[in-house]
């Protein structure tokens, strides 16, 4: 896209102080025409970027960052702010393999100070880097603003933060960006100019100065001085109803218009003269200045790419499954974190309201509150994706998985996910739950799978976990309708009589591991191929049978290898003295998972080129290095 002549003149942040209020009114209509552009051809969170184009402009017109440290909660809004602190030139590159990635990263800029991807972790973050700032050097007197949205808030690790920021009284700013309206707004213009008039200096001046002289009252001041503090609570209760920021001990202003650039100027320059804990309450819409994102914000918060789908994909399977059940079954419940659509429970949610609960951004209350449902009788499905469930470990281990309650959680996203880097991806949860007390974890490889295992763990009496991809579901083969049984998984073909090799997989990789199966055919390689189905439990003696049928095991896993199921393949062939050699194609342990899913497979030795090359390097007399090994 031709860069237009005002974002020619950005090459800094500061560069927007030499701008005229209209100029800097024209740089944000080229902004929104760049991300337009740039997002309907790379994909990305549009609506999101949309509504704070004007924030991020006023924000960086008063605050010197990266001195003064911005951090964005999410980081699914951050665009603006990159295009701005010198990195629109590389903007096409956006969320591409060796581009810019979609969030803040702090390998990428000075100016971005926290990498972020999942909710609510903005104020605890820049609260950590003002309170390091006050220890190590209090010489410096810059300050820390966090951008948080309305839904960031839902999350209970916000309203920690908020708390003890009220405590510590650093320059904090937070930008609360209020799309949705969930907080209750203040009414009237006499609430606006109170609050804005409690930022100024002179204000806050005179307030210290008073409270001063009331106090050296002889006799009477402390008691004066109490009357006074109630009378402002009063003052303040009947203008700022339910603003709990004020009583946590933070200025308050707001709310105020979020698309007007000379208004937030304003405010946030007083907010960083007053050199203290401030909420600065914006009203913003998602999709601004684009008439398609603003008619439907939810829609276009993540556009991809790629538009077209071929064929059914895991998530609309898992959908018309709990949908379908639901019909014959009253004690089914969904429970998701904000993600509705995300996890295919749309048409669950229309025909079942009373059952369907949508908690926000609070991943540990769903898991919890599903435990009180199962705890009275019902069958909870909580649906939320592999990597924000990380965010409730301790919840499921302890509420859950301890007391043995019949929760099904549906991760959604399992494995690689493209495009939006190492915040995003999937690949930690069997890692993770597979030690958990009691917990059942299986893998579908295609749409028959999946639908037979949800039916499956609705009988059964403990908490289990079904994981499945960001994928369209592959052409069926029969070995997907093959009953399920517990601990046991099927294999693809038939076994061959012959063949000393055996790939085992978890479901994801299906895909993958048929075709390396064709590339090692073409070579006269004999391979057999088996799906686990069942992460947790293992039926160890059905599986020390079939590590015993062959000389060379390789073990396909989407997931990180440390703690995975293929470590503990390893562990029980040397405890049950089996002789065969095993190799793990699992994901390393690096950080750089930018890419589409087929790139990062590639990356990581799970395409179906490096599954191959792994059974030949086990297969010929002489060994090869495996570096070296040029791939099927």
């Amino acid at each position: 896209m031709r860069l237009e002549s005002t974002l020619k003149k950005i090459h800094k942040p500061q560069d927007l102080r030499a701008l005229s209020f209209t100029e800097l009114n024209k740089l944000a209509a080229e902004i929104r025409k760049l991300i337009i552009s740039t997002v309907s051809r790379t994909g990305g969170h549009l609506a999101s970027n949309l509504g704070v184009v004007e924030l991020t402009l006023a924000l960086h017109r008063e605050l010197d960052s990266p001195k003064d440290m911005i951090v964005w909660d999410v980081g699914h809004q951050c665009y603006t702010h990159k295009i701005i602190t010198g990195r629109f030139l590389d903007f096409s590159t956006l969320r591409t393999q060796g581009g810019i990635a979609g969030f803040p990263k702090k390998t990428e800029s000075p100016h971005d100070w926290f990498n972020t991807g999942h909710a609510s972790t903005s104020i605890s973050a820049a609260l950590g880097l003002l309170a390091a700032q006050n220890i190590l050097d209090r010489s410096k007197k810059n300050c820390a603003a966090a951008v948080i949205g309305d839904g960031a808030l839902t999350g209970g690790l916000a309203f920690e933060a908020l708390s003890h920021a009220g405590q510590l009284g650093l320059p904090l700013i937070v930008i609360l960006n209020d799309n949705k309206m969930s907080i209750s707004p203040n009414v009237g213009g006499l609430s606006k100019y109170l609050s804005r008039l409690s930022m100024k200096a002179k204000y806050q001046l005179f307030r210290r100065t008073f409270d001063a002289m009331v106090k050296r009252i002889p006799y009477l001041g402390d008691l004066f001085f109490d009357v006074v503090v109630r009378l402002k609570r009063a003052v303040k209760a009947v203008f700022y109803s339910d603003n709990f920021f004020v009583d946590l001990g933070f200025e308050y202003v707001g709310p105020i218009e979020g698309h007007n650039i000379r208004l937030l100027s304003s405010v946030i320059r007083d907010a960083k003269n007053l050199a203290k804990p401030v909420v600065i309450h914006v009203i913003t819409q998602k999709g601004k200045g684009y008439s398609l994102a603003e008619d439907e914000p939810e829609a276009y918060h993540g556009v991809s790419s790629n538009t077209i789908q071929e064929s059914l994909c895991f998530t609309e399977v898992f959908g018309n499954a709990i949908h379908n059940a639901a019909k014959q079954d009253k004690r089914i419940a969904a429970i998701t974190a904000a993600m509705e659509k995300g996890t295919g429970l749309t048409s669950f949610k229309q025909d079942n309201p009373e059952r369907f609960f949508d908690v926000g951004i609070a991943e540990e209350h769903a898991v919890t509150f599903a435990a009180g449902l199962a705890r009275k009788g019902m069958r909870p499905v909580v649906a939320i994706y592999s990597t924000f469930i990380q965010r409730s470990l301790d919840q499921i281990i302890h509420d859950v998985c301890l007391q043995n309650l019949p929760v099904i959680f549906a991760l959604d996203r399992a494995g690689f996910v493209s495009d939006d880097g190492e915040t995003h991806q999937g690949i930690y949860d069997i890692s993770l739950f597979r030690a958990a007390p009691n917990m059942t974890i299986l893998a579908p490889a295609g749409a028959e799978e999946l639908e037979a295992m949800f039916i499956w763990a609705l009988k059964h009496n403990g908490p289990l976990i079904i994981r499945y991809p960001k994928e369209n579901v592959p052409d069926s083969v029969p070995a997907f309708s093959l009953d399920i049984e517990e601990g046991r998984g099927v294999f693809i073909n038939n076994r061959s009589e012959d063949s000393d090799n055996c790939i085992i997989f978890t479901g994801s990789l299906f895909r993958e591991v048929k075709e390396a199966q064709g590339f090692l055919d073409d070579k006269g390689i004999s391979v057999d191929i088996y799906n686990l189905r069942f992460i947790k439990p293992i039926d160890e003696d059905y599986l020390v049978s079939i590590l015993n049928s062959y000389a060379n095991i390789i073990i396909a896993e989407e997931g990180i290898v440390a703690g995975g199921i293929a470590e503990y393949i390893c562990e029980l062939s040397l405890r049950k003295g089996c002789f065969c050699k095993i190799k793990i194609c699992g994901v390393s342990q690096e950080n750089d998972f930018l890419g589409t899913r087929r790139q990062l497979l590639f990356k990581h030795n799970l395409d179906a080129e490096s599954i191959a090359a792994a059974v030949i390097h086990m297969t010929v007399i002489t060994p090869v290095p495996f570096s070296v090994l040029a791939k099927v």
